[in-house]
């Protein structure tokens, strides 16, 4: 099953893959895919997720350079029938081993940065709480592409590193405006934080909603059913028809995640 997505995204995979080994090597020390392509399978408007580990910090030229080809090889989903929307994240080896909290972040490529990158606005290094999110995902689920496999190169994220990066996320999501125009990702992305929560796993995001499903009121039940049949390709997204309801689903989900992890 995963050779197979794998397969499915390979050309488009080698492009990627080319443009950073050309532009980071000889400071390249792994590529990892992770995310759908290895755990569950690609859906309708999954990206191709990677993360990078280099041994030193990039410098602006190779920043800007390397942004920029990216674009070149990414879609926003969609939008085009050959190329998926890629997200890359790249990590220095020395900012996470030995892993500590927050980490830093290097560089992270995404779709929703493309008017910015074409206006010459350039994202630099950031302290991410996600990387312990992401970095979780990657060694329970992720392929060498590069060097070695998840789990001999980066460290464990304790889990209350892990909790303490999913709660950080929950202030996100206060009111309508902070989910307007994602509905259905906010929706999935708290079902998986409160998988995560109660479980110390992370899964795909349909798995974590059938988990999700089976333990909310029936009256917030309808949201994510919807959330996850567009996410799959089943159904028309009409999440943001549903305001009153998604915003009493948001607080629920948020209220049953912190009863968790504080």
């Amino acid at each position: 099953m995963r050779e197979a997505v794998i397969a499915e995204v390979s050309t488009q995979l080698s492009e990627v893959v080319g443009v950073i080994e050309r532009h980071l090597e000889p400071t390249l020390l792994a590529v990892h895919l992770y995310g759908s392509a290895v755990d569950g399978g690609l859906k309708p408007h999954s990206d191709i997720d990677l993360l990078v580990t280099v041994t030193v910090r990039l410098d602006e030229t190779t920043r800007r350079a390397l942004i920029n080809d990216l674009l070149e090889t990414s879609a926003s989903p969609g939008e085009s029938e050959i190329l998926r929307a890629v997200e890359v994240t790249i990590v220095v080896h020395d900012d996470i081993i030995p892993w500590r909290y927050p980490a830093k972040r290097e560089l992270q490529f995404g779709e929703w940065q493309r008017n910015d990158i074409l206006a010459g606005i350039f994202e630099p290094a950031t302290i991410d709480i996600d990387l312990a999110i992401l970095l979780t995902k990657a060694r329970e689920h992720s392929v060498a592409l590069v060097g070695p496999a998840a789990e001999e190169l980066f460290d464990p994220v304790p889990e209350q590193d892990l909790f303490e990066a999913l709660n950080e996320t929950l202030t996100l999501w206060n009111s309508p405006p902070d989910w307007a125009g994602d509905e259905r990702n906010v929706v999935l992305t708290l079902s998986r934080i409160w998988y995560s929560a109660v479980t110390g796993k992370i899964a795909p995001k349909d798995v974590a909603a059938d988990w999700a499903m089976e333990r909310l009121p029936a009256q917030y039940q309808p949201v994510i059913l919807e959330a996850r049949q567009a996410y799959l390709g089943q159904e028309e997204d009409r999440l943001a028809s549903r305001a009153d309801q998604l915003e009493e689903f948001v607080h629920y989900v948020k209220g049953e995640i912190t009863k968790v992890v504080g």
